[in-house]
């Protein structure tokens, strides 16, 4: 018989040893088991020391962000409101940005009313100043009309919710400033009164009767609708409810093609009948005529606009608009002819308001319009405005 080539043991003491060894084995285990139970790993303890220090971290920095957002800007920090009328986007957004810029201190704010619905965002303008600054409820306006006013209004409503604005400012989207920022706000501040120019209107016959006797004659005006206002006129215009009532039914514009786009069209004879009022031009002047509050006015602009048009040859400047000036306008000869004016005269008063800010003389103007987006880039570039 041939001998096995394989074995499964070596007799009995070797059996009783290899027992003994798996039994020692099981124990070893065990205890090894236990006590990893017991204490974890040191990576896993200080895993947790480190999530829950993060944890700590961040409810700290949450705490410190709300005490940021909350707490109160510092004594005299005042804010000028720019409220922004536009039709859709704002061509001049960069010349404003680059204005904005030059405030670190938190003192102004910016509402926009652009058509319903329109919304600044990253594909709507390029300025993060104006993200999401349009107001919610805006109106569809049309030039001539009342719904002019009613934008106005709507802007410094939402602009008067924050108590901390001061001065409210009608900016016009074809409008660039002139000066850099400090110069501006301080001109601005400076001035206990509202910049509107307002004058006595007893030439061009917008005055309606029939607003007699809620609004007496006596206490119409007409000017620039480009106003500076206080907070309690701004008040004023927000809470009105006597003057605007009879405006939307008895200042209305003519019915008539604009001269400027329709120049070789005939006038219907029926349409001069009509009675012609253009109500942004009259409204906050008359309102606060009406409320007794001329004499805490400064009765001036200080945005220029040109409307002496009579020898231009280019028939888009001509008619019931102030010129627009193109990239071919943008010089600095116009903008130092701007900044150069220190003093307007009002035709129907025979008064000459001489410009002064702080009670020393300065140039009357801060912004000026209308301007097209190429012309205002031209100047930003050239650092004639905002500088």
């Amino acid at each position: 018989m041939r001998p096995r080539r394989h074995s499964y043991g070596r007799g009995g003491r070797n059996a009783a040893a290899a027992v003994l060894l798996v039994l020692c084995l099981c124990v070893t285990g065990v205890f090894l088991l236990l006590l990893h139970g017991s204490s974890p790993p040191l990576e896993a303890e200080e895993g947790k020391k480190e999530a829950a220090a993060s944890g700590r971290r961040r409810e700290e920095a949450l705490v410190v962000q709300a005490e940021v957002e909350e707490a109160p800007l510092p004594p005299g920090n005042a804010r000028v409101a720019f409220l922004f009328i536009a039709r859709n986007r704002l061509p001049l957004d960069l010349v404003w940005d680059a204005f904005f810029r030059g405030d670190n201190d938190g003192r102004f704010s910016i509402f926009v009313h652009s058509r319903p619905g329109f919304v600044l965002t990253r594909a709507t303008t390029r300025s993060r100043f104006f993200y999401n600054r349009q107001v919610n409820n805006s109106v569809q306006v049309d030039w001539g009309e009342a719904s002019m006013i009613e934008a106005e209004r709507i802007l410094l409503s939402h602009a008067l919710k924050d108590p901390f604005n001061e001065r409210f400012v009608f900016v016009s989207d074809s409008c660039v400033p002139l000066y850099n920022f400090n110069y501006t706000y301080d001109y601005i501040m400076s001035a206990s009164t509202s910049f509107v120019d307002s004058f006595a209107d007893n030439k061009q016959g917008r005055y309606n009767p029939r607003m007699d006797p809620i609004i007496p004659v006596e206490n119409w005006r007409k000017g620039s609708q480009w106003a500076v206002l206080i907070k309690k006129h701004a008040e004023v215009v927000v809470f009105d409810d006597v003057v605007l009532p009879e405006f939307k039914k008895h200042c209305r514009r003519r019915p008539l093609p604009e001269f400027w786009r329709d120049w070789d069209k005939p006038i219907p004879a029926e349409a001069w009948k009509a009675h012609n009022c253009i109500p942004d031009e009259h409204y906050v002047q008359t309102l606060l005529a009406q409320s007794g509050l001329e004499e805490e006015l400064t009765r001036r602009s200080v945005t220029h606009s040109a409307w002496d048009l009579s020898s231009s040859k280019d028939r888009e400047r001509r008619g019931w608009h102030p010129v627009t000036y193109k990239v071919s306008d943008a010089t600095p000869v116009l903008i130092k002819s701007i900044k150069d004016i220190d003093n307007i005269y009002y035709e129907t008063e025979y008064r000459k308001e001489w410009c002064t800010s702080n009670e020393k003389p300065a140039p009357c103007f801060l912004f000026a319009r209308k301007f097209t987006r190429g012309a205002g880039l031209k100047l930003l570039n050239s650092s004639f405005i905002a500088a």
